[in-house]
């Protein structure tokens, strides 16, 4: 009875070991197979962006919070995964490709704070920034417009406004209809 036990389970951990062998490479073949296919069994558009600089406008703003505005573009759209890559304004690689979107950022409104107000009031002293952001093909079609707010009311230096921004841009583009897959059709404008 012992033995019969030892052959039987000898016989499972062969099985299993066969079986983690051979459907790895299926497995891997049937999700990138998913991956391409679209919902309608048509092939899948992965679309590629390219953070312009930020315009100031006709706004005085410090050329390092332009700066900071759109490394933390760079870096929170990176995050999203929602496009196949991002790249960087003048980055000669994006011009090769087909599917591509450039977004825009325009600031419209500044309000400088200050962090010695924020930490003894907590009630003043907030910077705020407002901006609009574009997304649009490389055709210059609009596919997303919104005016996007990001500022520090607490605590934290000026520049943690840029990132608070930088974040709900990015948010704003992931949460949208225009799902960053297939062809943009619609202009979606509002403001967050």
């Amino acid at each position: 009875m012992k033995t019969s036990k030892c052959n039987l389970s000898i016989a499972c951990v062969v099985a299993l070991a066969v079986i983690i062998v051979a459907l790895p490479g299926r497995l891997v073949g049937q999700t990138a197979a998913a991956k391409s296919l679209g919902g309608n069994g048509t092939s899948a558009t992965r679309w590629s962006v390219q953070v312009d600089q930020v315009d100031s406008g006709n706004l005085d703003l410090a050329y390092s919070f332009q700066i900071a505005i759109y490394e933390n573009l760079v870096d929170e759209l990176n995050k999203t995964k929602q496009f196949q890559q991002v790249f960087r304004d003048g980055d000669l690689r994006a011009g090769a490709l087909p599917n591509l979107l450039v977004l825009k950022t325009i600031i419209a409104k500044y309000t400088p704070g200050s962090e010695t107000r924020r930490a003894v009031t907590t009630v003043s002293g907030a910077t705020k920034l407002t901006v609009r952001s574009q997304l649009l093909t490389r055709e210059g079609k609009v596919v997303l417009e919104r005016t996007v707010n990001g500022n520090v009311h607490f605590f934290g230096s000026n520049l943690r406004a840029t990132h608070n921004l930088a974040h709900n841009i990015a948010k704003t583009i992931k949460q949208s209809s225009w799902s960053g897959s297939g062809q943009p059709t619609a202009i979606l404008t509002g403001q967050l």
